[in-house]
């Protein structure tokens, strides 16, 4: 067997940059000789609770360098790590506690109400990281338990295949499911991350405001980060002004976001002169309208590189890359090590790949695909089918090999027998001057089955006269789409509702407007 350990990923920066700024959270700024002696001192704490090699280890806490030093920490014990979604109610925390096996959860000052109530629901033992001015008696707290101990010597060795970390994913049908992703996965998706994917280069700095318990944000912005040896600004709570601000102030030249990101930076780069020199930009978690980016492109000088990647997919999987070319509008090229295919979709006990051009689901396979969905064998067997993931996304893969996604199955809307993919109507309603954002859903009908529905956010600031009413949107978007295409309700909206790592979250729409 072969050991390997996602530690291995800070062990070996601090090794080779021991001096450099490896994470700056607020006025704190830590080397990585010293985030890795911090995280190692975290990581003796936990053993001397009882944690050891392949124990669960929750983790809920925002972006602050604690939550670096803990899962850094775990993970150098010998733990699995499971970072908690920040937004869950307490029963959901206890859920993922329970079904996750998970002996022990740390959890930062600022989410104790939520965490304590569901680690003493769930029978886990607490322990609390982070500032907290009168901590209730019998509170074991990190810093104090790793205070008066040496830190472990080096991180405690597992094997390639051994869990590293347990991601949950977001339960749009029935409960969530843990997928389970192996020291292998994790490592080779952070070093692809770092090294094979665009122009990333040590002296980057990063702006950290994906949620670190996401999976882009854990491996491409952390892990992906210190693989390469950058320095990461943590931002705890992503709002574009902040982000902006954050970015001058820091010298932050590389930038990975979701779309609404983009979106959020670009209104509020409206006016300002001093904007931040970009030289990198990735964007992935949801698809980026062709507005947005040609946008963005202009107003900030910088080009972003899109992909795709799924949380069982470690999370990387296509990109678009200097060494193929980019086109915009697309996911790219598998990364290195990663077959993307297309397969036939109606087919569910084995895997008929396509040709070039034609539409299917995405299927993947290669060293970023999980092992396995926790204790869920039928789960697993539905999902990995002759090898190859079955993503859920239905795209396309043209004659260059560049791979588009058009939409999630689950998505699809069938009017009066014709399928329509949101996708491609959004494309349209993003171009529309007053739109912000938008995201196109199916409501039910009498007559058709579906009807098409545009959810909108307007531009912030806009003029009374120029402010267009639902019927004057819904003649602009027949004019540029087919007839089974163009929406029939607009819907106008304040904000979308997102989930913690900022995508538009449909089926809460779907309730909100059935």
């Amino acid at each position: 067997m072969t050991s390997l350990s996602v530690a291995s990923i800070l062990a070996e920066a601090a090794r080779r940059r021991p001096a450099k700024i490896a994470v700056v959270g607020g006025p704190q700024r830590v080397s990585y000789a010293d985030l890795w002696e911090q995280s190692r001192r975290y990581g003796a704490g936990l053993v001397s609770v009882g944690v050891g090699p392949g124990d669960k280890v929750a983790l809920m806490a925002p972006n602050v360098i604690d939550f670096v030093r803990s899962y850094y920490g775990g993970l150098s014990a010998g733990a699995v790590v499971v970072p908690i979604h920040l937004l869950l109610t307490t029963a959901e925390v206890a859920y993922v506690l329970t079904d996750s096996q998970a002996t022990t959860l740390i959890c930062h000052s600022s989410q104790l109400a939520v965490g304590a109530a569901a680690a003493a629901q769930a029978g886990v033992r607490l322990i609390c990281v982070g500032p907290i001015p009168e901590p209730p008696e019998g509170l074991l707290r990190l810093e104090t338990l790793s205070a008066e101990i040496a830190p472990l010597p080096t991180f405690i060795s597992r094997q390639a295949e051994d869990p590293a970390v347990i991601l949950y994913t977001s339960g749009t049908t029935g409960q969530p499911k843990g997928a389970v992703l192996s020291q292998l996965n994790l490592v080779l998706n952070a070093a692809v991350s770092a090294f094979d994917c665009n122009d990333s280069r040590p002296e980057d700095v990063v702006l950290g405001c994906l949620p670190l318990f996401h999976s882009f944000g854990q491996t491409v912005s952390m892990n992906g980060t210190f693989r390469l040896g950058g320095t990461l600004v943590l931002m705890p709570r992503f709002a574009g002004p902040e982000a902006l601000d954050l970015m001058i102030a820091e010298k932050v030249d590389s930038f990975q976001g979701v779309p609404t990101m983009y979106i959020g930076l670009l209104a509020a780069a409206a006016g300002r002169t001093d904007l931040p020199k970009l030289r990198l930009c990735v964007s992935g978690g949801a698809s980026l309208p062709m507005a947005v980016l040609d946008k963005f492109e202009d107003v900030f000088g910088a080009h972003i590189f899109e992909g795709y990647g799924l949380s069982e997919t470690s999370p990387v999987a296509t990109t678009n890359q200097p060494h193929f070319g980019t086109r915009a509008g697309t996911v790219g090229h598998p990364v290195w090590g990663v077959e993307v295919e297309i397969a036939r979709a109606e087919i569910e006990d084995h895997i008929e790949l396509l040709p070039t051009g034609e539409l299917g689901e995405v299927v993947i396979r290669g060293h970023n695909v999980f092992t396995e969905y926790l204790n869920r064998p039928a789960a697993t067997a539905e999902a990995v089918v002759d090898g190859w993931f079955r993503t859920g996304d239905l795209g396309t893969r043209d004659a260059q090999g560049f791979i588009s996604i058009v939409d999630r199955k689950k998505d699809i809307i069938i009017r009066g027998g014709f399928n329509v993919y949101p996708r491609e109507v959004e494309e349209v309603m993003a171009g529309h001057p007053a739109v912000a954002q938008v995201a196109v859903i199916g409501t039910p009908d009498d007559v058709h089955g579906e009807e098409i529905c545009a959810v909108l956010v307007l531009q912030p600031g806009l003029a009374a006269q120029a402010v267009p009413t639902p019927e004057e949107l819904i003649q602009w978007a027949r004019q540029r789409l087919g007839k089974h295409m163009y929406p029939r309700q607009i819907r106008i909206m304040e904000q979308l509702p997102m989930g913690p790592s900022m995508k538009v979250l449909k089926r809460e729409l779907r309730a909100q407007l059935s």
